[in-house]
């Protein structure tokens, strides 16, 4: 049995709630989770990993357990709460999971502070224009013309139905997708203030991208170790994001798996197996 801790770190005045596990002294590992779900999702993987690395997985802001921010709430601001959640919670050097949202989060982190970062796993976290696919292009439409009725427009990403065919789309047998995980993210979107962050952030979205050749800068710059564990029926994230790493880390590792955008919920076992690969521990 794996020993996974749930814990609230206070990160100036912020609520952070993160799962822990592993021993501290072990090479750190933190999982940072996408849309909309939360730190639960790593729940089949942390086992897996927990005897060779000190993992924690926060909750990002307005997102599971962790504190709802004030409105407008930027990917900025989410990079720099979890910038300071690391030094709270004394993570000084540490490889990264990027999924989704985490993506944006985490390189930000990389990019600021790249003496901290070991490693990278970006399991459908996107850095560069060809891996968003047309899925986009309602979230594109409210980048390029902000009205009430475009923002609007994004309230159909946010229904439980949505949610549930982000899980299943792509997966050769729906049955095998356990409804714990978007049945708690259908949960965690009734929150109160939830509805208005997750549109903000579908907006402010836009400034990720416009960040994709500063990350590039520094995987050519830094060149770190890069693990891509790529659902390749992901309907919003192309296989071509994952491709495109190597062209600026040549030494890139990327894995398919014929699944969809949350991958963990059906291929947690080989995704681990990959990591424990590709990781020294």
């Amino acid at each position: 049995m794996t020993a996974i801790t749930y814990r609230t770190a206070d990160v100036d005045g912020f609520k952070i709630f993160y799962r822990e596990a592993g021993a501290v002294g072990a090479p750190k590992l933190l999982l940072l989770h996408g849309f909309p779900t939360a730190g639960h999702m790593f729940r089949d993987l942390i086992p897996l990993l927990a005897d060779r690395f000190h993992i924690v997985a926060p909750d990002l802001p307005g997102f599971g357990n962790s504190q709802m921010p004030g409105r407008d709430h930027t990917f900025d601001a989410i990079a720099a709460t979890i910038d300071r959640f690391t030094e709270v919670i004394g993570f000084d050097r540490y490889a990264i999971y990027i999924f989704d949202y985490g993506a944006p989060a985490g390189l930000r982190l990389a990019v600021k502070h790249p003496d901290r970062i070991t490693a990278i796993i970006s399991q459908n976290g996107n850095a560069y224009e060809e891996g968003l696919s047309d899925g986009w292009n309602p979230i594109r439409a409210y980048w390029q013309d902000a009205s009430e009725a475009n923002r609007q427009a994004l309230q159909s990403f946010l229904q439980p139905e949505a949610t549930i065919w982000q899980y299943t789309h792509g997966v050769s047998d729906p049955m095998t997708v356990s409804p714990d995980g978007y049945s708690l993210d259908s949960w965690y979107m009734t929150r109160p203030g939830a509805t208005e962050l997750q549109l903000d952030l579908f907006g402010d979205y836009k400034s990720n991208v416009a960040l994709y050749p500063a990350f590039q800068a520094y995987f050519r710059t830094h060149k770190p170790p890069f693990l891509a564990v790529w659902g390749k029926n992901d309907p919003f994230f192309l296989p071509a994001g994952a491709q495109a790493f190597k062209r600026d880390i040549p030494g890139a590792v990327i894995r398919f798996f014929d699944t969809g955008h949350f991958a963990l919920e059906t291929h947690a076992m080989e995704i681990a197996a990959a990591i424990r690969d590709f990781l020294p521990g």
